[in-house]
């Protein structure tokens, strides 16, 4: 709508306005949000610039520091959300290991190259988009309603979903096969997502497919792997620490996608850490 208003006004668009407005009502959906757009869209044409500078705030904050501005506050953000992900000891565990590796770095080498990537990546291992997970994220109010804001009238939810103890993976690619669910799914959702206190324990029936028993494993390795980064930390190989620290990045998707991405960076990482294991202070090789 945005962009038929800017088309519109350049006069790109053989239609008179009362047209295209008619046209959005008998649409019915979003009547008063694409009439706005559509405007808006208008007024971009006749002068972007002043309407770049009434979308953006007065403080413009970079994309890549929106979720936090410094350290501090990107590891209490996490600790927050791995609170509200699973309870206040998974949490803790996440601010033990991060604190330790902030100790460590400042002491050994200084700097905090190291203690950013470790609480980047642990978080990422930590957080992983379970049943439990995804339960939380959609009966959390805040969904409801911002779909709420998105749309009007009588609209109607419906979900894709995969879960595996419904769902085999499609037998010539290997793919999660997805069903689709009604509005009612709501309502399991609600119930599933007071359920995360199951994550991982014998009664978790959703956690005993070797995706979820892989997931859970890379984070016990990745915790042995940043000890061993500590102990033998120093200014040769800082950098070579961070690398290591960060091959969780690489570990992307879902599924089959996911299993691959998971090959590639722990090759990836052997590959580094062997050379990590064979660096020798400057001081001890001379």
């Amino acid at each position: 709508m945005f962009m038929l208003g800017y088309a519109f006004q350049k006069g790109w668009v053989p239609l008179a306005e009362g047209s295209l407005l008619r046209a959005i009502e008998l649409n019915d959906v979003a009547v008063e949000f694409n009439r706005k757009a559509f405007l808006w869209g208008r007024r971009a044409a006749a002068n972007l610039a002043q309407v770049e500078r009434l979308a953006m705030p007065a403080e413009v904050i970079p994309i890549s520091q929106a979720l936090s501005r410094n350290l501090e506050e990107s590891i209490a953000r996490r600790v927050e959300f791995l609170t509200g992900y699973q309870d206040a000891a998974y949490a803790g565990r996440y601010r033990e290991l991060v604190g330790r590796v902030r100790e460590t770095e400042a002491r050994k080498v200084g700097g905090a190259s190291l203690t950013e990537a470790v609480a980047r990546y642990y978080f990422k291992l930590m957080a992983y988009k379970d049943e439990y997970e995804v339960a939380r994220l959609y009966s959390d109010p805040a969904f409801t309603a911002r779909i709420g804001s998105m749309f009007e009238g009588n609209y109607r939810l419906k979900f894709h979903l995969s879960p595996p103890i419904l769902n085999r993976p499609d037998p010539r690619t290997g793919e999660a096969r997805k069903s689709e669910f009604g509005p009612w799914m709501m309502g399991a959702f609600r119930v599933l997502a007071k359920l995360k206190g199951l994550r991982g324990t014998a009664l978790d029936i959703f956690g005993q497919t070797e995706e979820r028993k892989t997931e859970r494993r890379l984070i016990g390795e990745y915790e042995t792997t940043v000890a061993e980064l500590l102990e033998r930390l120093d200014r040769d190989n800082h950098k070579l620490a961070v690398e290591i620290a960060s091959t969780p990045e690489h570990i992307r998707g879902f599924g089959h996608v996911k299993r691959r991405h998971l090959g590639e960076a722990k090759k990836k990482e052997a590959e580094l850490l062997a050379a990590f294991r064979a660096s020798r202070p400057a001081a001890r090789a001379a």
